[in-house]
């Protein structure tokens, strides 16, 4: 396996500069962000705007990409493709498009993005809903020898506060949807979501091994203190992505048994990338900070890949 992250821990730092840092550091693959230059996600950011790349930027990153010794392993734009305002969900699913053409120029098999929801309907109606949106962008990416992924990231309140935002957070969920979708689609496999709804990360590896595209590291703290006094339900406003209970983590510094799902992942023959999904506030908040934690992740995982 090989390690790397999303280059959203690094903001809008320029690509050749991240490649540059990424190969001295000792990383092995990079997770590409490809959102717009304007958007309103949190979270992200342009490491190649997508609306100016064309073949020969993607000749001269290819070429510094084996100077480096890297790999990209996925392009990433996690927005809502499902957007209940459809001149929003058009805008977003259009950009989708060029985020897997330029997948395509640079060689690159992966796109990563969110199914999102369309938020006035249930969950139910947004199955409806998805297949009706993304039938047509599997095929695209399909014509352009790209797949697409999903992070299961329930986003809860990204669109309505306390409501899922991303239909694909469960087992249950990702069965139904897998069900109608082709082999070219699958899952970016985050743990730290499962861990705190209670899912087994560990169950799913086996079960889900054939979809399973692309891994991300991310790790998550339980503050049992907190769960105790508020329940699960917790409250909003504490934890930028959530619930005050948890917290997201670098890899090694919450509760995810990190040789037990690497094992895991070998049994099944997975052995692609872990992608550090930085989002841990305490490492976060200037340049020298984020690359340290991400460093410090690097480091941990090495013990077991």
């Amino acid at each position: 396996m090989k390690i790397g992250f999303l280059t959203v821990a690094l903001g809008n730092t320029k690509f050749e500069e991240i490649i540059e840092w990424a190969g001295s550091a000792g990383f092995e693959a990079l997770e590409v962000a490809a959102w717009p230059l304007v958007n309103e996600r949190d979270f992200s950011s342009t490491t190649i705007d997508v609306d100016k790349f064309d073949e020969k930027h993607a000749e001269r990153i290819k070429a510094l990409l084996e100077k480096h010794g890297l790999i990209i392993s996925s392009l990433a734009y996690y927005d809502n493709n499902l957007d209940a305002n459809l001149e929003k969900r058009r805008a977003i699913n259009e950009h989708l498009k060029k985020v897997i053409d330029v997948a395509n120029l640079l060689g690159v098999e992966l796109v990563g993005t969110f199914i999102g929801r369309d938020i006035t309907k249930s969950v139910e109606e947004n199955l409806k809903e998805f297949e009706k949106v993304f039938k047509p962008l599997i095929s695209y990416a399909e014509s352009k020898n790209v797949k697409l992924m999903i992070e299961n990231c329930p986003m809860v309140g990204w669109q309505a506060e306390e409501k899922i935002g991303n239909i694909f957070y469960s087992p249950e969920l990702w069965r139904e949807i897998f069900r109608i979708t082709p082999s070219s689609f699958g899952l970016n496999l985050d743990p730290s979501h499962l861990y705190w709804l209670g899912v087994d990360y560990l169950k799913v590896v086996e079960e889900f091994a054939e979809r399973i595209f692309h891994v991300h590291a991310k790790d998550v703290e339980i503050k049992r203190n907190m769960l105790h006094e508020q329940s699960i339900f917790g409250h909003f406003g504490t934890n930028a992505h959530g619930k005050s209970w948890w917290i997201y983590r670098m890899p090694g510094l919450g509760e995810i048994d990190w040789p037990s799902f690497i094992l895991n992942l070998r049994k099944v023959g997975y052995d692609f990338v872990i992608s550090i999904e930085h989002e841990d506030p305490i490492w976060a908040g200037s340049l020298d900070k984020s690359k340290k934690g991400l460093l410090m992740g690097l480091q941990f995982l090495k013990k077991f890949v």
